[in-house]
């Protein structure tokens, strides 16, 4: 198998060097994070982008200095969520400076570099300008630039926002060998299909597994996640309720827990984002 330093002539590009000088400056911005934890679901549709920001504020609420990676390069949601959308980017000698938003979060996301009404949907565009899908190795080298190139500061913990599916996860866990990774399902039957195959993956990381957390529960009759967490051998955090005022408080950019956190919902992600800093403990988090 060839490598890069063994292709003859590249034009005077210097790809591993290129490669190698971030992945340097990656774990050089690294090294100032306390944990990073993976917010992952082989199913789309649970809720897992509003779940991430509630439990990153969540852990704001005790004391803890916390970011977001929305590294979900064609659907971001992070910006609106946690109400920075449309906030202009600084670009200082130290790298990006992330906006903060809801109890200090710092926020980044595709979101942020793309104009309001851009629609990330194809490849291949009339306008190159237009054509923001990234796929394959050009999404992990996106990843990369984001968590080499935000000046993240020191943080207590990192959350990273991944997409539906399980291979981004693979690829975030070449990147941050230290990733904790938190998987969440909801109540259905073909949510615990798909769900079952991400513990599968998330083992295969040698990255520890947190936990497995059900959302939207009560929304209606389905399968026992707690039995699905000790099928896969993984630690089972808790359910949170069903409250339409989730969605509600996420499309305000307001999360629920800083909002209302009286509220039931709100109250079940307080446990479990304590329970995720008691997994994060020798961590320090």
């Amino acid at each position: 198998m060839k490598r890069y330093r063994d292709i003859a002539g590249d034009g005077g590009s210097n790809i591993v060097g290129q490669v190698e000088a971030q992945l340097g400056k990656l774990r050089q911005r690294l090294a100032s994070v306390g944990a990073v934890v993976a917010v992952v679901s082989g199913k789309g549709g649970v809720g897992k982008s509003t779940l991430a920001a509630n439990l990153a504020c969540c852990l704001a609420l005790d004391g803890s200095r916390v970011g977001v990676l929305d590294a979900d390069l064609n659907g971001p949601t992070q910006a609106k969520v946690l109400g920075v959308r449309g906030r202009r980017l600084v670009v200082t000698d130290e790298g990006v400076e992330p906006p903060r938003g809801a109890l200090g979060v710092k926020v980044m996301s595709m979101d942020l570099l793309l104009a309001a009404d851009a629609t990330p949907l194809t490849w291949d565009a009339p306008v190159q300008d237009e054509a923001h899908t990234w796929r394959g190795t050009v999404e992990a080298n996106a990843i990369r630039e984001f968590l080499a190139d935000t000046n993240w500061g020191t943080l207590d913990a990192l959350v990273l926002d991944l997409p539906p599916g399980t291979d981004r996860l693979l690829t975030i866990a070449s990147l941050v060998p230290t990733l904790g990774i938190v998987i969440v399902t909801i109540p259905s039957d073909v949510s615990h299909l798909v769900v079952r195959k991400s513990i599968t993956v998330a083992a295969q990381t040698k990255s520890p597994v947190l936990g497995l957390v059900e959302n939207m529960a009560g929304l209606f009759p389905g399968p026992d996640a707690a039995k699905l967490a000790a099928d896969g051998g993984i630690p089972y955090l808790g359910s949170v309720p069903f409250d339409r005022e989730l969605a509600v408080s996420a499309d305000r950019g307001e999360p629920l827990v800083a909002t209302a956190p009286e509220r039931e919902s709100a109250r079940a992600l307080q446990l479990i984002a304590r329970a995720i800093r008691a997994a994060l403990a020798p961590r320090a988090v």
